[in-house]
This record gives structure tokens, C-alpha cells and sequence, in this order.
């Protein structure tokens, strides 16, 4: 058809009709440029992928089923599709998902999100958490060159949660006890100069050497120069991993040494990460802190204009996300040594 007789055509539509029309044309346009599982399905059938079940890497495809290919595995004999395992399974309302994902970049609040969408604002948080819970695994490089590393420390919370076991503090408000303590979370902020980024939510309190080992300690080599603040626990990690090590002692104002090594990159990302969770979300419950961190990582390493190509591509091909979501309280429960 002329495109000029479609422009003439959409002129004579009442303006509920064109607003109509114009949100399934985008919806269709979202479809075309983002195919939620085009990167699962790519891994499946040139047999990169595993079975989400058993994590098998043999399996053949097995018929399809409403139009969905259905894959089996060799080992544990049970069928799977490339929902199965990933944010995506049991998701009704998928044709949401980039409307959604598109308000999420834009840093919508739930309440937002649920009067835009119309649906229930259970619905957003859960679609939210399964999303970030699924970029977990975002780094894979390993740090090169001058890399810095520093604690920054959030509030205990837990927010959302009905028995607690102590009297409910004011939004906002700082605890009694002065100085770090066991009320405190420390994330350990890391990052080298490429722009390889790590964020770990680590322990109550002030963290130790093994606490930093299991932050970075697969992603240092003989290349990395690390650079750290004062920290006993820093040294012992660097003397452990054999690495050059600058220390910078703010005690005695040294904030940078031969004009290159210094922890300031790290100091203003934390900074802006600490603004990002107080302002935008008024503080979250801990259990859900490390998936925050997954979206804060996204939002740093990327361009906004990848923030939804490089959701879905992280994302959708980790077979383990749903039985991650399902045990967020497991996991930080066992990371903070809480019975």
C-alpha cells in the first residue's frame, strides 16, 4: 500500500483508534528489534547451551508444542524449552516484557510502572527482581593493569518485612552505634581502568581478606596493579595473590601516588551508587541488595541506548535465574551468617 494512502488513512481515525493503532505498531517494532529469547534459542540449537535441569550438554530437539521448539536431555530424560530455567518461565503477559523493560531504564517507580502497564504492583516488583537477579554474572574478564578497590557501607534493612525482631527504625534514620558494626553491609566496589567492574555484597561489618578473596579473587592475575585504601585486609589479599600493591592513606591526605595510582574512580562510582539506592528507592531490603547491584553494574558499563539489548542478552540465557529468585533469602541468609 502507498504510504501516503496509510497517512491519509490514519488521518481520518478517531484519536483513541490512532493511539490504539500506533501501541501495537510499536509492540510489533519491539518484537522485530528485541526477540526476548533469540539468544537462548541461538545456544540451543548450536549446541552451546546445557539442559536446566541436570546441566547435561547433551541433548536433541523433540517436537514443538503450541508453536514452541521442545529440547530433551540424554541424561536426566526430561523435556525442556528455551524458557525453561530463565527469567521468562511461567511469565504471563509477555508481550509486557519490553514496555517494561523500557520503563525500568528509564527508572520508573513501581507505582509508575503499574498505572503505565495496568498491572498489579506485586507484578512489577517480582518481573524487577527476576530481571536483575538473572545479571548476576555480568563480568567474566579478569581486571588488567591499574585496578582499584574500596568498602562502602549501606544500613541493615529489612524492609518490606513484617516480624522484626527488633523496633522498626524511621526511614532514613542511622543507627545508635558509632563506627562500623554488625548493623552495617559492606560492599566491596572494584574496577580497573577498561571499565571491568565488580560488585559484591561481601558481610555485616568490617570486611576481611578472605571477604575480598571472594569478591575478586578469580579475577585478578599477575597484570593486575591494585590500588586500596589503608585496609589490613588488602595487603594480606595482595601479599596471598603475589600482586604490585599501592596503598593510599587518607589519614595522611595521600590521595594519589606518581600521578596515576589513586581509588577515585571507585570513590565517585560508590558515591553515585549510594545516591542511586537512597534517592531513587528510598533504601532496599538487604536480601535484595546484591541484585541492585546487578543493575547498577548494567547501568554503568553501558550506553542507556544498550540498557535493554544488554538486559536481554545477559539475561536470558542463564538457565539458573528462577531457582535463584526462588531462593534470595537462602543465599542471604548463608552470606550473612544469619541462622
Amino acid at each position: 500500500m502507498d504510504i501516503l494512502k496509510i497517512k491519509d488513512f490514519f488521518k481520518t481515525l478517531g484519536n483513541l483508534t490512532q493511539s490504539s493503532l500506533l501501541s501495537e505498531l510499536q509492540a510489533i517494532r519491539d518484537e522485530v528489534n528485541y526477540n526476548l529469547l533469540e539468544n537462548r534459542y541461538k545456544q540451543l540449537n548450536n549446541k552451546e547451551g546445557s539442559c536446566p535441569h541436570c546441566q547435561n550438554l547433551k541433548y536433541v530437539k523433540n517436537g514443538k508444542l503450541k508453536g514452541v521448539q521442545n529440547y530433551k536431555c540424554k541424561k536426566c530424560n526430561r523435556s525442556f524449552t528455551a524458557y525453561t530455567g530463565t527469567w521468562l518461565a511461567h511469565i504471563h503477559k509477555k508481550d509486557l516484557l519490553i514496555p517494561y523493560l523500557k520503563l525500568m531504564k528509564e527508572g520508573k517507580t513501581l507505582d509508575e510502572i503499574r498505572d503505565e502497564l495496568k498491572i498489579n504492583k506485586k507484578t512489577a516488583f517480582d518481573w524487577r527482581h527476576k530481571i536483575i537477579v538473572s545479571i548476576s554474572e555480568i563480568e567474566i574478564e579478569p581486571f588488567i593493569g591499574i585496578t582499584e578497590s574500596d568498602e562502602t557501607f549501606f544500613l541493615h534493612s529489612e524492609k518490606g518485612e513484617s516480624n522484626l525482631n527488633r523496633e522498626a527504625r524511621k526511614r532514613g534514620k542511622s543507627v545508635s552505634t558509632r563506627g562500623i558494626s554488625d548493623k552495617q553491609v559492606a560492599v566491596i566496589v572494584s574496577a580497573d581502568r577498561r571499565k571491568t567492574l565488580n560488585l559484591k555484597v561481601s558481610c555485616l561489618g568490617r570486611i576481611t581478606k578472605e571477604n575480598i578473596n571472594q569478591a575478586i579473587g578469580n579475577m585478578v592475575n599477575e597484570r593486575t596493579v591494585l590500588c586500596s585504601d589503608g585496609h589490613v585486609s588488602y595487603k594480606g589479599f595482595a601479599l596471598d595473590k603475589s600482586l604490585e600493591h599501592h596503598v593510599l592513606k587518607a589519614s595522611l591526605k595521600e590521595h594519589v601516588k606518581e600521578k596515576k595510582f589513586h581509588i577515585q574512580h571507585v570513590n565517585s562510582m560508590y558515591s553515585r551508587l549510594k545516591n542511586w539506592i537512597d534517592k531513587r528507592f528510598l533504601g532496599v531490603a538487604t536480601k535484595y541488595l546484591q541484585n541492585y547491584m546487578n543493575w547498577f553494574h548494567v547501568k554503568e558499563k553501558f550506553k542507556p541506548s544498550e540498557f535493554i539489548k544488554k538486559v536481554i542478552e545477559l539475561s536470558t540465557v542463564n538457565t539458573l535465574a528462577r531457582n535463584d529468585y526462588r531462593n534470595i533469602e537462602r543465599k542471604y541468609k548463608l552470606l550473612m551468617n544469619l541462622s
